[in-house]
């Protein structure tokens, strides 16, 4: 199953639709998400809760990370650059964090408020390599500017 972008986008923005908690957005999010495609086997958000540190946020999937500095892993990587992170092989990527063994790739997002403040990553994992497409984070970055950006 491969996910409708299009579509799921649409249901987010009707779930979401004048709902300004952070917190209830990011559960939201990650559950259309998740449940949106097969490859997706954890969903999830970390929240920049200070300086240079993310803690987990709402998830769906097995257990993550209770919290990531940026100065390490894909999902530190997001939001210490600001980038999209996009990677094809966690096991080539340096620093890589295993919060979980069946991780094999990954693509982490940072999320952005309305103010333009980096309020998290919203992160996938999948259990195949080379799981996720430049469309992938192209239409996710857009879903996620819809739900946060909106402020």
């Amino acid at each position: 199953m491969q996910v409708d972008y299009e579509t799921l986008a649409k249901t987010i923005a009707a779930l979401t639709e004048g709902e300004t908690d952070e917190v209830a957005l990011m559960a939201t999010v990650a559950c259309e998400v998740h449940h949106a495609d097969d490859r997706f086997n954890w969903t999830g958000f970390y929240r920049a809760v200070a300086p240079e540190l993310l803690k987990i946020g709402p998830y769906q999937g097995g257990h993550g990370c209770l919290q990531i500095p940026f100065s390490r892993g894909v999902c530190g990587a997001a939001a210490r650059t600001g980038l999209a992170q996009l990677v094809p092989d966690v096991d080539a990527f340096p620093g890589h964090i295993a919060c979980a063994s069946s991780t094999r790739s990954e693509l982490v997002l940072p999320v952005w408020n309305g103010a333009e403040d980096l309020i998290g990553v919203f992160d996938i994992d999948s259990d195949q390599t080379d799981a996720f497409t430049q469309s992938d984070a192209d239409q996710l970055e857009a879903i996620l500017r819809q739900v946060f950006s909106r402020g």
